[in-house]
């Protein structure tokens, strides 16, 4: 049997581009993105609904929510998208970013409204069916628990968001690997941790206790907490070496699966909804 290739490090899921080239881990963001969509898809309300997107990333999960049919408000941050780095699959402006969100959203309702994803005055209390807030937005606005009460606000009773947050998992070996020992240490017992990449940029970072409590807060009832993928970025990697048509079953096993340790994956995903009194 084959030994099965180590683990990549930290270092190399920051740096890796979506659009994989030149990557090692081309491979595993295939993935990663598959997976997404499918999740987002599963996700989505049956009926038409009004959707808020918060997430950018080049539009990708707005055109997707689009062409299911639902009206979707796309909020495009241009202070947030400048902070974002790319690194950890996170979407840049890149032609594969593009051309996805575009081709997604033809002949569907979609409108792009630029405005501050962390402060939603311009949409009215109770006037949503769901809310998008993927691509790490919400670790990306590090007051996080603003825009979460913005989220609960504009939801109706009985709405539901999905969102996306880097992981302590993420944030605690980002800090080992730039020897950041002191505050390493300082984790276990913080309430707020706030990580810096090496570009200079932050990320807030947490436990899926610490995202329950966050959601709970606001009036959220949460649904589900779970990592982005379960399966590690060299497992897939070696899977999809050896058989490049296993995609869809590496997919599918990846959504069937029983909920996983939650302390997995650089990435949590969360379900939530509004609570009806």
């Amino acid at each position: 049997m084959p030994a099965r290739p180590p683990e990549p490090t930290i270092a190399s899921l920051r740096d890796a581009s979506s659009e994989g080239a030149g990557d090692s881990l081309a491979r595993y963001w295939t993935f990663y993105w598959a997976v997404a969509d499918a999740q987002l898809t599963r996700w989505l309300p049956r009926r038409p609904s009004r959707v808020l997107d918060l997430s950018g990333g080049g539009g990708r999960s707005a055109g997707r929510a689009a062409a299911a049919g639902h009206s979707v408000l796309e909020v495009r941050d241009p202070l947030l998208d400048r902070r974002t780095p790319r690194r950890a699959g996170v979407p840049g402006n890149g032609r594969h970013d593009r051309d996805n969100g575009q081709s997604a959203t033809r002949g569907a309702t979609a409108v792009p409204v630029i405005g501050d994803s962390g402060a939603l005055r311009f949409v009215g209390d109770a006037s949503m069916d769901a809310v998008i807030a993927e691509n790490r937005v919400l670790s990306r606005h590090l007051a996080t628990e603003t825009t979460v009460a913005e989220i609960a606000r504009v939801l109706r009773p009985g709405g539901r968001v999905l969102l996306c947050v880097d992981s302590l998992t993420l944030g605690m070996a980002l800090l080992a690997e730039q020897n950041y020992w002191a505050h390493l240490s300082d984790v276990p017992s913080a309430e707020v941790v706030l990580v810096p990449w090496p570009d200079g940029t932050i990320t807030r970072c947490f436990w899926a206790d610490q995202l329950r409590e966050l959601l709970t807060e606001v009036g959220l009832e949460v649904e589900w907490i779970r990592p982005r993928t379960a399966l590690s970025p060299s497992t897939v990697e070696h899977v999809l070496s050896a058989s490049p048509d296993a995609l869809p079953r590496l997919v599918r096993s990846e959504l069937n699966a029983p909920p996983p340790d939650d302390s997995l994956g650089i990435h949590l995903l969360a379900s939530a909804r509004r609570r009806t009194r």
